[in-house]
């Protein structure tokens, strides 16, 4: 019903060069430029379609409303981010539309997504399947959500007779570099549930997610000739190199799964007298993820001990909450999803986010309700990412109906 337009928007949204820039978002909101380029497109588009309140702030936060066809209907939001990561090459991004026949699909520059690793691939033989050429990622992460709210918008607005309260639309930059909503005034918003259409396959719903923290770590070495440095040498590379090392690997992303928190270490850079380092931490539960900034802590006391004039400075910030607590609070939110997914037959199913969403940081600020939906998008944050159409005309069908669900 909605795969023309849906596939028309993202294909014009995802060559738009938008990958936000992790070193930069705390100084610069938006981290790069090109995201300003899709906000201001984005903007263009809903005041034409006839959308009241549009404003873009100077942090690049785009909020508009659909005005309510009834009394008396509470407010909703739907919300997805401009930005794409920067795990692999996210701009320069030319996305190829394959009518899948099934098996492998063979990307331009030769890479192969293989049906054999991607088992929901063969369910979409017969239908469109969107990938990159194989040098960059494709950008439904989350450009997908953008398509999916703007087609669900612009169908709400030439049907007035669909019975709904107001709904309010966020997009927002820079949900990848961890900083997403830290220039955000949550008291714009007037809604009394926030979904993000953020998530990946058909027919999943998150409700939770990680508490997070990212951790910098500096280390101060003494610098000296190194002809003559014996004794009197510290090395901050070395420092930093025993510091990644204590860490735990059985906590470690690549050994944990389910409702295991980890310790990553992320990011490096420096030389023999300063180095800084970036550590990412994750537990579903919040006393544990304290307790793994006290683990950091207590190790950087442990690296001064053993090289003697040298220094590490821990600083933590957390990131954003699991959101799980505050849906519990609201059952309203989540019965919509539920009750929609029965009216258009999708079989929805739950799901727990090792990760998190802007919609995490709106649970904490405001205390509302913040589900994740699906966009249809898969292996996110790599250049093997594919999106499948049929999926995504369903995750459009889903945000109309759940607009719909709390006009009953």
């Amino acid at each position: 019903m909605f795969k023309e337009e849906i596939l028309e928007r993202f294909l014009r949204y995802a060559v738009v060069d938008t990958q936000s820039i992790e070193a930069l978002a705390d100084k610069k909101h938006p981290s790069f430029e090109g995201e300003w380029d899709l906000l201001r497109l984005l903007e263009k588009e809903l005041s034409e379609l006839g959308l009241t309140d549009v404003n873009l702030d100077e942090h690049g936060y785009l909020l508009a409303r659909l005005p309510a066809t009834a009394e008396g209907l509470p407010t909703i939001a739907f919300s997805s981010h401009v930005d794409t990561a920067d795990d692999v090459e996210g701009n320069h991004v030319k996305p190829v539309v394959n009518d899948y026949k099934g098996g492998d699909i063979v990307l331009k520059n030769g890479m192969v997504i293989e049906a054999a690793k991607n088992s929901e691939l063969p369910k979409y033989a017969g239908s469109k399947i969107i990938t990159s050429e194989g040098d960059t990622l494709l950008g439904c992460d989350d450009k997908g959500g953008i398509a999916e709210i703007m087609t669900a918008v612009s169908y709400l607005v030439k049907h007035p007779e669909i019975k709904h309260g107001e709904v309010e639309i966020l997009f927002s930059p820079d949900e990848e570099t961890g900083f997403g909503m830290d220039f955000f005034d949550a008291k714009r918003l007037r809604s009394k549930a926030f979904y993000t259409v953020d998530g990946g396959e058909r027919y999943y719903v998150e409700l939770e997610c990680f508490n997070a923290a990212t951790v910098k770590v500096h280390f101060s070495g003494v610098s000296f000739h190194l002809g003559a440095a014996r004794g009197r040498m510290v090395n901050a590379l070395t420092m930093a190199a025993a510091y990644i090392n204590a860490l735990p690997q059985a906590e470690s992303p690549e050994a944990t799964d389910g409702r295991y928190g980890y310790y990553c270490a992320q990011q490096a850079s420096g030389n023999a007298t300063d180095m800084d380092l970036t550590i990412y931490l994750r537990d579903f539960d919040y006393d544990n993820l304290l307790r793994k900034i006290d683990v950091l802590k207590s190790l950087g006391t442990a690296i001064e001990g053993l090289y003697i004039g040298g220094k590490v400075k821990v600083d933590a910030k957390i990131s954003y909450l699991n959101m799980g607590e505050v849906a519990k609070k609201s059952p309203k939110a989540v019965d919509a999803i539920f009750q929609a997914g029965k009216v258009l037959g999708q079989p929805l199913k739950t799901e727990i986010i090792r990760g998190g969403t802007d919609g995490s940081r709106i649970a904490e600020m405001l205390g509302i309700p913040c589900p994740n939906l699906y966009t249809g998008g898969h292996n996110y944050h790599s250049r093997f990412e594919w999106a499948a159409l049929d999926a995504m005309n369903d995750a459009t069908s889903l945000i109309i109906e759940i607009i719909k669900q709390w006009a009953v």
